[in-house]
């Protein structure tokens, strides 16, 4: 703002009195904008096409959030209502970020569809505090050898004492030899295979499952070598079964292990499937299983250079180099 007098009054009273308010700039702080529920709609079913059901329900958690707290309209004030909102609600710096970088990509849209830079401005208010970086300590998880074989008498002493169906007790243990002897992820990939994928594996003199790349979290295609024990279990479960079905039936496993509570060795805890991933990690360190072939068999930390422009294992070779290490463990 420009404040302007008469230099020919004498008094300071006079002076004051002369000035005048001459063109004062608007501040983020007084801009009111607006945006309809339909952009806001158009937006989220535009983000969540083609992503997996846990991506989408977070978007379109976040749409709502955003719209309760502005209600169409994008002012400092309900900004701040917003991101305040998500402090209160959630406890996850992950799902802070989450939701608060849904706002800023929506205020970037608007920016580019109403051709308004100031959409975007807003953005400064939505900058989350600096969460305390904890200690990083090993995990106190621990999964052992004795862990997987106790869930797999776990899942035969139902069987015998009528529990479950020998069907159920073969899917189960199943499940559980395949997790633990390759530690694919269970419901980002092992809950999507199909029956004709290992119809065709276990054919071969090498068995080594491919998995699509809309079968993986993080959409990678990769070979998934089979361990002789698991070729042989799956082969009972299959008899019958059309190429197309799913091999396992993962919410009857997942809610079935729940009601279990099998208690773990090493620590106070019970049984759960995401922990047949790392008793595969774990005991690999054990056996001190090659790095790259583990890596790619997993697909766990292959995001680098090396992963993206020069490595591509062939499917004999991640299989020779796998049994090299796993053919002498039995659970």
């Amino acid at each position: 703002m420009r404040l302007t007098y008469d230099p020919k009054l004498s008094t300071l009273s006079e002076k004051l009195s002369t000035l005048r308010l001459e063109s004062a700039k608007p501040s983020l702080g007084t801009i009111n904008l607006d945006f309809d529920i339909g952009e806001l709609c158009s937006y989220t079913k535009t983000r969540t096409t083609g992503l997996a059901p846990k991506s989408v329900d977070w978007i379109q958690r976040a749409a709502k959030i955003l719209w309760w707290a502005t209600c169409g309209t994008i002012t400092k004030k309900s900004i701040d209502s917003f991101r305040t909102n998500v402090l209160a609600k959630y406890q996850s710096q992950w799902s802070k970020n989450k939701t608060v970088a849904f706002a800023k990509a929506f205020l970037k849209y608007l920016t580019k569809t109403r051709l308004d830079t100031r959409y975007q401005a807003f953005t400064v208010y939505l900058e989350l505090p600096r969460a305390v970086k904890g200690r990083k300590n090993v995990t106190n998880r621990i999964i052992t050898m004795d862990d997987i074989t106790n869930v797999l008498k776990h899942i035969k002493t139902a069987h015998s004492r009528g529990a479950i169906s020998y069907y159920r007790s073969l899917q189960y243990a199943d499940f559980v030899l395949f997790g633990a002897y390759t530690g694919q992820r269970t419901v980002a990939m092992m809950a999507k295979l199909t029956v004709g994928q290992f119809k065709e594996t276990i054919l071969r003199e090498k068995p080594v499952l491919q998995v699509r790349s809309n079968q993986d979290k993080i959409r990678m295609e990769h070979y998934v070598p089979l361990h002789p024990q698991v070729c042989e279990a799956i082969q009972l479960l299959i008899n019958g079964k059309h190429d197309e079905e799913l091999m396992f039936k993962y919410g009857s496993i997942s809610m079935w292990m729940k009601r279990q509570k099998i208690s773990l060795s090493r620590i106070k805890k019970h049984f759960v499937l995401g922990d047949l991933r790392k008793f595969t990690e774990q005991y690999g360190d054990i056996m001190q299983w090659d790095q790259s072939n583990r890596a790619y068999i997993m697909t766990h930390g292959v995001s680098g250079m090396d992963w993206k422009h020069y490595k591509h294992p062939l499917p004999e070779n991640v299989y020779d180099v796998y049994v090299k290490y796993w053919k002498g463990a039995a659970l």
